[in-house]
């Protein structure tokens, strides 16, 4: 007959750790069964281009914001600032691919694969593609710097990679305590917006910081549809985005009205660019976003919101371009 034990056995815990830990110290996940090597649609998919339109915007009405204010159109510096603002979008992708993989908060995400999480790419190598893209935009800034004489702002473009870096990466990544969108609204949207109208024409006439804040706030709005898709995997995961912070409800609020108060601004702006009112065209787009986002019944719904909003952002700022140089 067994005697119990006089010692007590520990029990174990079943609660999900959270994984906030130093993205320097990789961890593998998943099963260690071999893997199939990485294609180009993977690499791609890892690309994220779905989100390169929101580099596009700010560059788009930084552009024309310029033109409203000097009668020289600057294309050479136009296209670094191009640059700078894709090769930044795509190097956050894969710096965000690689810490979030290597935590183990994207094991289990309803999106496409990631490379780092589905082990066809070490996680160094995804990391050394992430800092190459950082590299890249850090050339084409100190290009526009040289070309400008504007030397103060490579500390601004320092600042801007550091954020894209620590916004998941580093110990305590800033993303994952709900700080994800005010990054996306500062750098994404004023100061891509600004940036490049003031390159251009050594001037920030009101036309540009409307503009601004329009472009930072579809940018914001993409983030969102992203976080609502992974809002369930984030909590288990410790993710603690602004979605995860408050709730469904909020953030499908939340999104509505990042989405439709830049077209109330191209509104006002119509009252002095009467071509403005064409930005109002982008709601093709806008408003089956927003429909989706409040009546989606699986988190996969929400891939087509985001490309959505997406487009919605590109559609504005070039409809805005045209009514600043119209």
């Amino acid at each position: 007959m067994a005697g119990t034990p006089s010692k007590k056995r520990k029990k174990t815990s079943t609660r999900p750790s959270r994984s906030r830990g130093n993205p320097a110290k990789a961890r593998v996940s998943g099963s260690p069964a071999a893997v199939a090597p990485p294609t180009a649609r993977d690499w791609i998919g890892a690309a994220r281009l779905r989100t390169l339109p929101l580099a596009v915007t700010p560059v788009l009405i930084g552009t024309g914001a310029a033109l409203v204010v000097t009668d020289e159109f600057h294309g050479m510096i136009a296209l670094a600032c191009l640059a700078v603002a894709v090769f930044l979008q795509i190097g956050v992708n894969f710096a965000n691919d690689y810490s979030d993989g290597i935590r183990g908060t994207d094991d289990h995400r309803v999106g496409p694969a990631r490379l780092t999480a589905s082990r066809k790419v070490p996680a160094r190598r995804v990391l050394t593609v992430a800092l190459g893209f950082f590299a890249l935009a850090a050339i084409a800034g100190l290009a526009i710097v040289i070309r400008t004489g504007q030397w103060w702002m490579l500390a601004i473009g320092a600042l801007a990679i550091a954020a894209a870096w620590f916004y998941t990466g580093g110990k305590r990544p800033y993303g994952y305590d709900g700080l994800g969108e005010l990054f996306v609204f500062v750098f994404f949207g004023l100061v891509a917006t600004l940036g490049t109208t003031w390159v251009q024409a050594f001037s920030l006439p009101q036309e540009a910081w409307f503009g601004a804040v329009a472009a930072g706030l579809l940018a914001c709005a993409v983030l969102l549809a992203n976080n609502l898709r992974d809002i369930d995997q984030d909590r288990v995961a410790g993710k603690r985005t602004l979605t995860v912070l408050i709730g469904r409800r909020w953030t499908q609020g939340l999104f509505t009205l990042f989405v439709l108060v830049p077209f109330a601004i191209a509104a006002f702006l119509a009252l002095f660019y009467p071509i403005a009112w064409l930005a109002l065209m982008a709601l093709l787009a806008g408003i089956p976003a927003i429909i989706i986002v409040w009546s989606y019944r699986e988190a996969r719904e929400l891939v087509v919101a985001l490309a959505l909003t997406s487009l919605t952002s590109v559609g504005y700022g070039a409809l805005l371009f045209w009514a600043f140089v119209g």
